[in-house]
């Protein structure tokens, strides 16, 4: 047994970065070796314990011993891998792959931001690499702006996602180092500044392709509007640094491109020290060099981004790095704005951050999405350069599987309508659903109901109760068949008609979730949606504790957020 355990356990950690997951891998083990079902609890410690011994392990060393035990699992891992991800070109050409993530801080990393960190991720983590997080934290135009929280949620989603990185940087740091090259730039006749009004520029000149008077200024006119800049001489949108890239360059978007602008938005870490700002493509033409950076990963819609670099690393002799593209990523029916997020929290529309219609990586987490099941789902898009609609139904399939096995069951009713059974034969009654129907070995739930004169008393979802027609036999799930009368005072009346479940299938009877009328709990769920729906949950919903996953039976996974003062779960999907 052991030398399964290992197996799966070293199987799951080198998967997943050199950490395994011990519910994971009991789903694995059971599935391999089911009569370990009976010593369930056993089986669990065991497991718990060659997790903690692997994940001390190196991962280089978890991959050695994977492979003396089961040699096709690397392998075929191996296989599957690159058969989603392409090699990166011309590794052999750097001794080491350096390559660099670049969030900007506007707000915390949402679903889309989501596949830059992951591809960046899985490179390196396949060549033995090196990744750079980098804050790309210099001052935004219009309404996008630095939000000073962003940096920890920023941290938080990387390492949520499993995302590991050697060093770190911001830009808003670096300052200097780009004053520095720009003014060499002007200094060596490469950049002027310009100070025509911006329609004026690209009315009169970048669209009839011609040079503006300040192109050909002498350096020191040049380095005098520079200082001006600096110190305050001219306000925004008054004067811009202009590289020299050229004004007969067929993309207009190229000509004699922009590399430095004021801004005087105060910084939430520098505050106003600096008033004139990189644009972000000059800023990584130097930092990419000075970094060392080897390869970079950006979408194909950034392709201006890469002549600006190259422009840069021309004039100065450097070695160009490797570029690789992919197509534009967009998510079926969402609309996935930071700034728009923002806004709504300012207004209190939106909770926070972690609000599900933000869908940043924290409010999947707080629905109870696997980063495992972001990964999964994002690799399986490859790095083509052909466009992608993705639905998230995709993601919540990968989840389902994954959390499936460890969320047990619960009654949950929405929109709760009481039913009333007449002539139920005995006293008392008492369901025992199971806590998982594939784990008999977790137990059951108990739920406890009491006849007075004859009468139960349930309430079951509105959904199934505008489905009751008279003379119509339905089944409460582990409880008892009824067949209904009509509409009673305050919901639906129903009369006894049978205990076996054999009885409700004979009459394809619909069976449906209920709970009691008695220790039944107030619960609030959570949508996507933002919406807030209270119902009533079984009085088993007392064991549920913090960040659990839980299925509410024909209703769907939830992740428990709170139990006190209030039962409060967030819905991940059905």
């Amino acid at each position: 047994m052991r030398k399964t355990l290992l197996r799966h356990v070293l199987a799951n950690a080198v998967k997943y970065g050199g950490k395994a997951d011990a519910k994971a891998v009991m789903g694995k083990v059971l599935s391999e070796l089911p009569e370990l079902r009976q010593r369930v609890r056993e089986v669990l410690r065991a497991v718990e314990e060659v997790v903690e011994e692997v994940n001390a392990m190196p991962l280089d060393a978890q991959k050695r011993k994977l492979e003396e035990l089961s040699p096709e699992i690397p392998k075929e891992s191996k296989a599957k891998e690159e058969r989603k991800l392409p090699p990166l070109p011309n590794v052999e050409k750097y001794g080491k792959v350096v390559m660099r993530l670049a969030p900007y801080p506007s707000g915390p990393l949402h679903i889309g931001n989501a596949r830059m960190a992951i591809l960046n991720d899985e490179y390196v983590k396949r060549y033995g690499g090196e990744l750079i997080l980098v804050f790309d934290d210099t001052i935004g135009g219009g309404e996008k702006r630095v939000v000073p929280e962003a940096y920890d949620l920023i941290v938080e989603g990387l390492q949520w996602l499993g995302v590991e990185w050697h060093r770190e940087f911001y830009k808003s740091d670096r300052v200097q180092i780009f004053y520095d090259y720009c003014e060499d730039l002007i200094r060596k006749m490469h950049a002027y500044v310009c100070t025509c009004e911006r329609r004026e520029w690209r009315e009169k000149f970048k669209e009839k392709m011609k040079a503006c008077p300040h192109r050909d200024s002498p350096v020191e006119e040049n380095l005098e509007r520079w200082e001006g800049m600096l110190e305050g001489v001219y306000g925004e949108g008054e004067a811009v640094v202009r590289l020299k890239t050229g004004m007969d360059l067929p993309d207009p978007a190229l000509r004699d491109h922009v590399i430095m602008r004021i801004s005087e938005r105060e910084h939430p870490r520098v505050g106003s020290k600096y008033r004139v700002w990189p644009l972000l493509e000059f800023s990584w033409a130097i930092d990419d060099h000075l970094l060392g950076v080897t390869h970079i990963l950006r979408g194909k819609d950034l392709v201006k981004e890469d002549a600006i670099e190259r422009f840069v690393w021309r004039i100065y002799g450097w070695p160009e790095v490797e570029f690789i593209h992919y197509g534009i990523l967009t998510f079926k029916g969402l609309k996935l704005s930071k700034t728009e997020a923002r806004r709504n929290i300012e207004r209190g529309v939106y909770m926070g951050w972690s609000d599900p219609r933000t869908w940043s990586l924290q409010s999947l987490q707080r629905r109870g999405i696997k980063p495992e099941a972001l990964r999964e789902s994002i690799l399986s898009l490859g790095l083509s350069m052909i466009d992608v609609e993705y639905s998230p139904e995709n993601l919540y399939a990968v989840n389902r599987r994954i959390v499936d096995p460890e969320a047990d069951r619960y009654f949950f009713v929405e929109n709760p309508v009481k039913l009333a059974v007449d002539d139920v034969p005995v006293s008392r009654l008492a369901a025992r659903p199971p806590f998982h129907p594939d784990f008999p070995e977790r137990g059951a739930r108990t739920i406890e109901v009491n006849a007075k004169n004859g009468r139960i008393e349930v309430y079951v979802d509105e959904r199934d109760a505008v489905r009751m027609s008279k003379g119509c036999v339905f089944r409460l799930k582990d409880l008892l068949n009824f067949e209904v009368k009509g509409e009673g005072e305050g919901g639906v009346v129903g009369v006894f008609h049978s205990l076996s479940v054999d009885d409700a299938r004979a009459r394809r009877a619909p069976i449906i979730h209920w709970v009691p009328s008695e220790g039944c709990l107030r619960v609030k769920v959570v949508k996507p949606d933002g919406e807030v729906v209270e119902g009533l949950g079984e009085p088993d919903c007392r064991r549920l504790a913090k960040d659990k996953i839980v299925q509410f039976e024909r209703y769907g996974f939830c992740r428990v957020d709170s139990m006190e003062p209030e039962i409060i779960l967030f819905f991940a999907h059905n």
